[in-house]
């Protein structure tokens, strides 16, 4: 056997070899409704993008896995975890003791509120209280809807996204919108559209805390998932990407 024949064989018994490792790195898949600007959102090149994307992304480098978004409707992204169309759901979701009953949670990674977004022109109402007797909306299945469906005087508009609720409110079909405080601010203080006739008022109502949600008992899941938001913590990413995307 000549040396460059030996030298071959050897070449390819590293790389099958190198094989295993190389197809060892988990792959997780996450559900995530896309409408929810700035944390995740389908941008003009029908890419998703947002705070949350990249979040996911970090988290996936850091721990050693691979991360795939699914853009998945809210009304069924936890009803699509349940049924095992993606393993985690990573949406804006805010950790409550109703959804871990049924979820379990990773570590905290945001921390947000509901407030209130009005007409510019909308004076001395600053609070949901106020608005008995008025059509309030907010994104069906949100912890913003079931604020408002705690007020029996309030009529609640719900939404498939929490952008229609702001269209209705910004051409006079509705009288407010709760919102989480990220998405709030995005639009009222980022988008051409609407900053010039709508405005938040008062001050976060609620104190939130977004979490990745994964079947009740997967551990593995979830130990990789909080692995990364560890790392990209204690390594600034974490703060960078909130200076990118909220501040």
């Amino acid at each position: 056997m000549t040396l460059l024949r030996k030298a071959r064989l050897a070449l390819a018994a590293l790389t099958l070899a190198a094989l295993p490792l190389l197809a060892a790195q988990p792959r997780l898949v996450f559900g995530s409704d896309c409408t929810f600007p700035p944390m995740e959102m389908v941008d003009a090149h029908k890419q998703l993008v947002g705070f949350d994307i990249d979040l996911i992304h970090a988290v996936a480098r850091a721990a050693g896995f691979e991360a795939v978004v699914k853009n998945t409707a809210w009304d069924g992204i936890f009803a699509g975890l349940a049924a095992g169309d993606y393993d985690a759901v990573l949406s804006s979701v805010t950790i409550t003791p109703e959804r871990a009953r049924t979820l379990d949670f990773s570590s905290p990674y945001l921390e947000a509120g509901q407030v209130l977004i009005v007409p510019q022109g909308l004076n001395g109402l600053t609070t949901l209280g106020q608005f008995g007797g008025k059509k309030v909306g907010a994104q069906i299945g949100t912890t913003g809807a079931l604020e408002v469906g705690k007020h029996r005087d309030i009529t609640l508009k719900a939404y498939d996204e929490a952008g229609l609720a702001v269209e209705d409110l910004y051409v006079g079909r509705i009288d407010a919108v709760v919102l989480d405080s990220p998405t709030a601010r995005n639009y009222v203080l980022r988008n051409e559209r609407y900053k010039s006739r709508l405005k938040i008022v008062g001050t976060p109502f609620t104190d939130e805390h977004y979490g990745i949600a994964v079947k009740k008992g997967n551990q593995k899941a979830l130990d990789l998932i909080n692995r990364g938001l560890d790392a990209i913590r204690k390594d600034g990413t974490l703060a960078r990407l909130v200076h990118k995307w909220l501040d």
